[in-house]
């Protein structure tokens, strides 16, 4: 039952990813309706939901660090750099900025990012998110997750008390993580039954609007619930596979998109910085079918062709190390 749930989580990471697409690659409604805006807040929202669900869900089943962090690592590092050192290499940048990049903290003040660069932001809070939510582990084993509520709500606060409804700096961006989390901390039964029933009950249109509403850069306080609407949205559907959204999110070209989306979002604005998404506004639009093709061409060749072997080695490695205590014991 668990894979065909997951399914479902994979039909969001589609849609996340068509959100972000579509953000920086369409325009959506007149530019004064910020309406681009708002769909990348809610592809991120959603993404960064999935990520904290999947990460924490892991972790409940599994408390090996090293296994997370091998896995996770072989699995973001790869493409990010040899994106990186191929973006930057035509560049004029400092050390400075290739060490941010390469590390993962190029969106902390100053936020050296670069035009081609700056959607890695999002990479700099997973990466971040994992080296600490693996520290809480190692440090407190799986009880440390328990925190996650309380850590999450801290983060929310502190949102609000410095009066940032949306940024890319981790401390005022990873309760979004946080928040899938709590789905996770959820599914586990980890928090009591009640939340497991709130979950059943969710009427899906009316969190949809709210979701929507709250990832519009005008709709003030309500930018501070997004991370949980998003989470409630995502966690929902987890117990509600039989809804017209849940067997539509397990449609197989959503689960294929979702299969290389990491990919299309890594590799997305080199190609847009191309010919292939130059000239005026008229060639620039015509030109963007051709666009999306090399694009999925791209992310296709990169996830079965590169990732998938890091992906491999990177559970080879881990195999062997869980192995090694076993073989060395008497």
């Amino acid at each position: 039952m668990e894979g065909k749930r997951f399914n479902v989580l994979d039909g969001w990471r589609g849609i996340s990813i068509l959100l972000v697409l579509t953000t920086h690659l369409l325009p959506v409604g007149p530019h004064s309706w910020h309406l681009n805006l708002t769909t990348g807040m809610m592809g991120m929202a959603l993404f960064f939901s999935l990520s904290g669900f999947l990460v924490t869900h892991f972790l409940l089943k599994n408390s090996s660090v090293s296994d997370f962090i091998i896995r996770r690592f072989f699995r973001i590092v790869p493409l990010a750099w040899l994106y990186v050192i191929c973006v930057l290499s035509f560049y004029q940048v400092s050390a400075s900025t290739w060490t941010a990049h390469l590390l993962f903290y190029a969106n902390l003040p100053p936020k050296p990012l670069i035009q081609v660069t700056d959607h890695l932001w999002s990479l700099c809070v997973e990466m971040q998110f994992y080296v600490g939510i693996a520290i809480l582990v190692a440090l407190l084993k799986k009880r440390g997750l328990l925190l996650i509520p309380l850590l999450c709500a801290a983060f929310t606060m502190l949102r609000i008390a410095n009066g940032m409804e949306a940024s890319v700096i981790t401390y005022y961006r990873i309760d979004e993580v946080l928040a899938g989390g709590i789905i996770a901390l959820i599914y586990h039964g980890k928090l009591g039954a009640w939340p497991v029933e709130a979950l059943k009950r969710v009427y899906y249109p009316a969190v949809f609007a709210l979701l929507l509403i709250s990832c519009h850069p005008d709709s003030g306080f309500m930018n501070y619930l997004r991370p949980y609407l998003a989470a409630i949205l995502v966690g929902a559907t987890l117990y509600n596979q039989q809804t017209w959204l849940a067997v539509g999110l397990q449609h197989r070209t959503l689960l294929y998109i979702a299969s290389i989306s990491y990919a299309l979002y890594v590799i997305h604005p080199l190609l847009n910085a191309t010919w292939l998404g130059s000239g005026d506004l008229l060639e620039k639009y015509s030109k963007r079918p051709l666009l999306f093709a090399a694009l999925f061409l791209s992310a296709h060749v990169s996830t079965y062709y590169y990732e998938h072997k890091w992906i491999a080695w990177g559970k080879q490695l881990s195999e062997k190390l869980k192995a090694k205590p076993q073989a060395e014991a008497p």
